[in-house]
């Protein structure tokens, strides 16, 4: 069974051809329609064609909170102006350095993007036009601030904002002459829990949609798999733990081979694309995935509570305990798949014998935080890391000298610690896929698959037939 809950759209394209239905009143203006990208471009797409308007793209760089890349607190303009939400701020108590550090990180990021952009795509003029700014959705509005200002700055004669969904926390915003949300619920959460299909948008997906719409060719729709068997489970899930409920997504794929929790220390990373791109690779491959949540909605925000490994690390191995559970996955083998924070819990989780861990991966993770505890984990272990962070990439190579399990190092080269540059997230699901594929497929000299070892309550492993594991 297949449950959506309250996802209102198939994908983007969807919501901007029901977008376009509402702003028809704009048709015959001197309208310039705007993508944020990137994920608001194919959105954008859908109505200028819809409007037979012509498509381009105003780029905004996110600044995000460092120790929760999910949530953004600022925005930069493609002119280098810089708008920040200060309740966001306060509630994740930066400090200067941190925002200084943010900004000049995220500065180079959107210098590049810029030059690549325009040179598919040269800016077009907005000098007393009606600029129509269009995204995949409004959180906090930093982003759709800094577009408007930077539309109004260059001249535009109207601004006028368009979303499929928006939080209310968002409005007024300012320097905007209308705004047009299909939805505007009360409690938001996150964007992709209004989607169906909300998959990562790529540079190339971009590209190929400014390239089109110059041309007025509408996007061919994704096929959305339909050749595949539908999946045996796929469901919103609430795991209770010792002091909170952890939610999560299940989807049970028809004749998996293994399953993986995604230990997440967030309270909606289950609904990134990013977390969904990775996660529906593994299920390309016949693995379960379980995206789970481990902070709640009120703690995801606070250094503190994404520091508490010991709080994770619990958290997750009840929700291990909860997938042994279900007879769907009781006899697969079981990995974790962790970033930032959640690889440290994961690790210990590995390490700490009360369920059976048969694979780990680690991307952009923090081992150095799993402290000495990293010499217990006797799954093998992947360590996926950017190369051009330092820092992390050294915390990793130590951490993998230090087990005594079977580990291996790979590195993106070009990729920064959140590996958000092109392809980078592509090369992070092919290592994770080929992990956990040969982990839980791997036979011995005979040719027969290792048996594994499960455990029973929270004490010693022990071997389906009662003999304690070696």
């Amino acid at each position: 069974m297949t449950t959506w809950g309250v996802a209102r759209f198939e994908d983007r394209r969807d919501a901007g051809r029901r977008l376009a239905a509402r702003l028809e009143h704009l048709r015959g203006e001197d309208l310039v329609v705007l993508g944020i990208p990137r994920g608001g471009i194919p959105v954008a797409h859908a109505v200028a064609v819809a409007l037979a308007a012509p498509l381009d793209a105003i780029i905004v760089g996110e600044l995000r909170v460092p120790h929760q890349p999910e949530v953004g607190y600022g925005a930069l303009s493609e002119d280098g102006d810089a708008v920040v939400d200060n309740r966001i701020v306060d509630r994740a108590r930066l400090t200067d350095h941190e925002m200084r550090h943010v900004e000049q990180t995220t500065r180079a990021d959107l210098l590049r993007r810029v030059a690549d952009l325009r040179g598919v795509r040269p800016r077009l003029a907005l000098l007393d036009r009606t600029a129509l700014i269009v995204d995949d959705g409004i959180v906090t509005g930093v982003s759709m601030r800094a577009a408007c200002r930077a539309a109004r700055e260059r001249g535009a004669r109207r601004v006028v904002v368009a979303v499929p969904v928006a939080a209310r926390y968002a409005f007024p915003l300012p320097d905007v002459d209308e705004v047009v949300s299909l939805l505007t619920p009360a409690h938001l959460g996150a964007l992709g829990h209004w989607y169906r299909h909300f998959d990562q948008v790529t540079d190339v997906e971009v590209t190929d949609c400014l390239r089109r719409a110059a041309r007025r060719l509408p996007y061919p729709a994704p096929p959305f798999d339909v050749d595949e068997p539908p999946p045996l489970r796929d469901e919103p899930i609430r795991v209770p733990t010792a002091d909170v409920a952890v939610f999560g997504q299940l989807t049970v794929p028809a004749e998996p081979i293994g399953a993986v929790v995604f230990a997440l220390a967030s309270a909606h990373a289950r609904f990134s694309p990013r977390t969904r791109y990775v996660a529906g690779r593994l299920r390309h491959a016949r693995i379960a995935t379980v995206s789970a949540d481990l902070l709640a909605p009120d703690e995801h925000l606070r250094r503190e509570h994404v520091l508490a490994i010991a709080t994770l690390t619990q958290r997750l191995v009840e929700t291990l305990r909860w997938c042994r559970g279900l007879p769907e996955l009781d006899h697969l083998p079981i990995g974790c798949f962790g970033s930032n924070t959640g690889a440290a819990a994961a690790l210990l989780a590995a390490g700490a014998g009360a369920v059976a861990v048969d694979a780990v991966v680690c991307q952009a993770g923090r081992p150095d935080l799993a402290g000495p505890a990293i010499t217990e984990v006797r799954a093998p272990t992947l360590f996926i890391v950017g190369g051009l962070d330092r820092g992390i990439l050294e915390a990793n190579r130590r951490a993998a000298r230090e087990m005594t399990c079977r580990t291996t190092v790979r590195v993106l080269p070009e990729a920064s610690e959140h590996c958000t540059e092109p392809g980078a997230l592509t090369q992070v699901a092919d290592y994770a896929e080929e992990w956990f594929v040969d982990t839980f497929t791997q036979t011995d000299r005979d040719g027969h698959r290792p048996v594994r070892a499960r455990t029973h309550g929270g004490g010693a492993r022990t071997l389906p037939d009662g003999r304690p594991s070696p």
